[in-house]
């Protein structure tokens, strides 16, 4: 246990400045500032690995290559041509069988991935979870057992102004061990990811720490690191973690074969409370969350929130803005409740909240559409509260929504986009996913479409 290891550190400090319960101080003379870190990176440092990952891409090939000369000295070539990306990022093991969390978007579009550990043995490993709403991915390493692993701690007991240590490896140099403070907890808007709830420290992060380690000072895994702040490139002292309240919900799901999470559904669309909203609401600070829908049929109203109630905390915890509340559902179980504090006409009042994950409801039967038609290459789904959760499209209703573009497609070179939702094609109302394959089955030399994108309706022409 780091402290037993910590012995001459109690002999400064005073045993009572560790006890879980004693109030934390600031050091009090020189000596206690040159304490060194290096029993709590011994522990923590074999759990965290580099990640190294391979993307093919097929890119048309140039034209300059069906020249005849070029060929006659060249030689000739297929259609496309590979071209391989190579990217670097880091993890931590999080289970001795092998589990590695890393960053979603360190891995967004690998063809292979492989890890080394900090005693230089590497791995092919598999991506056996993709969570893009909290820019998280699992690995399971290939071969091997008993690896080192790192204790998950509880990102609620961060304070600001706690110490804590990032590691990873910035910029492929090898393994790096930075120390910092938490600089700010609960930062939301940073439009990184769906549950924007970070936490902000200033030890140094930088391109290729994204998913390696924020720990405490007990060696514990508090945040997963994810992104920096930067006017240059490298570390200006802004850097941002995912809480690992969060990452346990993904490790969760992986280590019980998951291959996406499902989290509690709220059933209502909300918007963070601005001073002009909090002045007619007649509460003394712009903080909350207001309920501006409610759908029909969800937890949200069979827990009695209407339009125009204020959030203010989920299980006794404040909440500050709409992020909160999702990050504040988005950590806990299904199956139970939760108590919502919610204001209405200035009283304040608590709710069940049911923890149930949103229905598919009607069944996305995705298709990829092929043919000549704008939306060639195009993954299609039908509306359902489960799909709208899956691509963070808030209250879209119904009808029919691209859930990917498959890359040099016609859809993407026309500019359909991911999240788009097709309302007509040629005057057609699009209902179903069987709808659109229908439409864009029939020959046409203009296609009249309407779409909707982001609240925003667009009606465009193109030609067949």
């Amino acid at each position: 246990m780091i402290r037993l290891v910590l012995a001459a550190v109690f002999a400064l400090f005073g045993a009572a400045a560790f006890a879980d319960s004693a109030p934390k101080i600031a050091p009090q003379s020189p000596a206690q500032v040159r304490l060194s870190f290096a029993p709590v990176v011994r522990k923590a440092a074999p759990a965290v690995v580099n990640v190294y990952v391979s993307h093919v891409e097929r890119a048309p090939r140039n034209p300059l290559f069906d020249d005849p000369i070029f060929q006659r000295f060249f030689g000739g070539g297929g259609e496309e041509e590979e071209r391989v990306q190579k990217a670097l990022g880091s993890g931590v093991l999080v289970d001795r069988s092998g589990l590695v969390v890393t960053n979603y978007h360190v891995v967004e579009n690998a063809t292979a991935v492989k890890v080394a550990l900090a005693d230089r043995r590497e791995f092919e490993a598999k991506i056996v979870l993709r969570d893009p709403r909290t820019d998280l991915a699992v690995l399971r390493l290939q071969g091997g057992d008993a690896f080192p692993t790192l204790e998950l701690g509880d990102s609620d007991a961060l304070e600001v102004g706690d110490f804590v240590i990032a590691i990873g490896d910035p910029f492929g140099v090898g393994q790096t061990v930075t120390q910092g403070i938490v600089s700010a907890l609960a930062r939301t808007q940073i439009g990184a990811n769906d549950y924007g709830f970070f936490i902000q420290t200033d030890a140094a992060i930088n391109p290729g720490n994204s998913g390696g380690a924020l720990v405490d000072l007990d060696g514990r895994l508090v945040g997963i690191n994810s992104m920096i702040f930067s006017r240059s490139g490298g570390s200006m002292g802004l850097g941002f973690a995912i809480p690992v309240n969060m990452v346990k919900s993904v490790v969760s799901a992986a280590l019980h074969g998951g291959k996406s999470v499902k989290r509690p559904w709220l059933g209502a669309t909300l918007q963070n409370v601005s001073k002009d909203i909090a002045d007619n609401l007649g509460l003394d600070r712009p903080t909350g969350a207001l309920v501006v829908e409610v759908a029909e049929r969800g937890p949200a109203a069979d827990a009695g929130l209407r339009r125009g109630d204020v959030i203010a905390a989920i299980d006794g915890q404040v909440v500050d803005d709409a992020e909160s509340v999702g990050f504040r559902l988005g950590v806990k179980p299904l199956g139970g409740t939760a108590r919502i504090a919610a204001l209405r006409d200035g009283k304040t009042f608590d709710l069940p909240l049911r923890l149930a994950s949103a229905p598919e409801i009607p069944a996305r039967d995705a298709l990829t559409i092929h043919g000549r038609s704008p939306f060639d290459g195009a993954l299609v789904m039908n509306l359902s509260p489960a799909v709208s959760e899956e691509l963070s499209l808030g209250g879209a209703g119904q009808g029919v929504v691209v859930a990917a573009v498959g890359e040099n497609s016609t859809a993407a070179q026309v500019g359909v986009q991911k999240g788009d939702i097709v309302a007509a094609v040629n005057g057609t109302a699009i209902a179903t996913t069987r709808d659109l394959e229908r439409a864009c089955a029939e020959r046409s030399r203009w296609w009249d479409l309407i779409i909707r994108r982001g609240g925003e309706t667009i009606r465009t022409r193109l030609g067949g």
